[in-house]
């Protein structure tokens, strides 16, 4: 399968539930690269890099979220991987 890069933006009650922590647990366990930050409008918003196979459960789940979340939107902009992540972690700050 080959890598595919996916940029996704959360909109809902998404900060204030471990959005990202869950978020960044995930990734580990799919072997997936990227990061993930709480923005300044209230939203979460990821890149994600990896499988093919392993960013489409990724963004899927990032439909729902973790327990506490209530995701009214997502949006989803899928690109080439261009490698750059070694690993995936979480930014802090807007």
């Amino acid at each position: 399968m080959s890598a595919v890069r996916a940029h996704v933006v959360v909109s809902g009650r998404v900060q204030g539930v471990f959005f990202r922590s869950y978020t960044q647990e995930r990734a580990y366990q799919w072997g997936l690269t990227g990061w993930v930050k709480n923005r300044g409008d209230g939203k979460v918003e990821a890149v994600f890099e990896g499988d093919e196979d392993k960013v489409k459960e990724m963004v899927e789940w990032c439909r729902k979220g973790p327990p506490g979340a209530h995701v009214t939107d997502l949006k989803v902009e899928w690109e080439e991987a261009k490698g750059e992540f070694t690993s995936f972690h979480i930014k802090y700050g807007y």
